[in-house]
């Protein structure tokens, strides 16, 4: 199984950057990961948050087959603990899922059609984060998913 990480804009922040690239090296160990950043979109003062969803939610369905599993992270989304969340990816591997992508929103969130289109709503917190500090916080837990499912050191409880 795969899992893809579809997020809006570059992340600029170095420690961030440095981070995800240190998570995502550990967790090559482990599974296939990988992060695609959908460009921003250019002239966004002339859209007003309703077209501007319905734009990037298009450039982001576009990235999306038939058989993939979709995730958003989103705020109204389901939250686990680190545990429960790795049984919800070993769920995934079971079932055969070939792909699971997790996509972050925009600065307004999702458009209907992605809500549509999507198959789960995770929430990492009922608190708001930096869209940057989300996919770190995120892929840290796919990779301590991806220990627990080992049984390895990792997390502790």
């Amino acid at each position: 199984m795969n899992i893809e990480l579809i997020t809006i804009g570059k992340t600029n922040i170095r420690f961030i950057q440095e981070g995800i690239a240190e998570y995502t090296k550990r967790l090559s160990h482990y599974i296939p990961f990988s992060i695609i950043a959908v460009p921003d979109l250019k002239n966004i003062a002339k859209l007003d948050k309703e077209q501007q969803k319905v734009a990037e939610g298009e450039k982001m369905l576009s990235l999306i087959q038939p058989g993939d599993y979709v995730v958003l992270l989103d705020e109204r989304g389901r939250q686990y603990t680190s545990v429960e969340f790795s049984g919800f990816i070993e769920k995934a591997m079971l079932a055969g899922r070939k792909k699971i992508i997790f996509i972050v929103g925009g600065p307004f969130g999702f458009s209907q059609e992605m809500y549509n289109r999507a198959d789960s709503q995770l929430s990492l917190s009922k608190m708001t984060f930096n869209h940057e500090m989300v996919r770190l916080f995120f892929i840290e837990q796919v990779y301590r998913a991806m220990t627990i499912l080992r049984g390895e050191q990792y997390h502790h409880e």
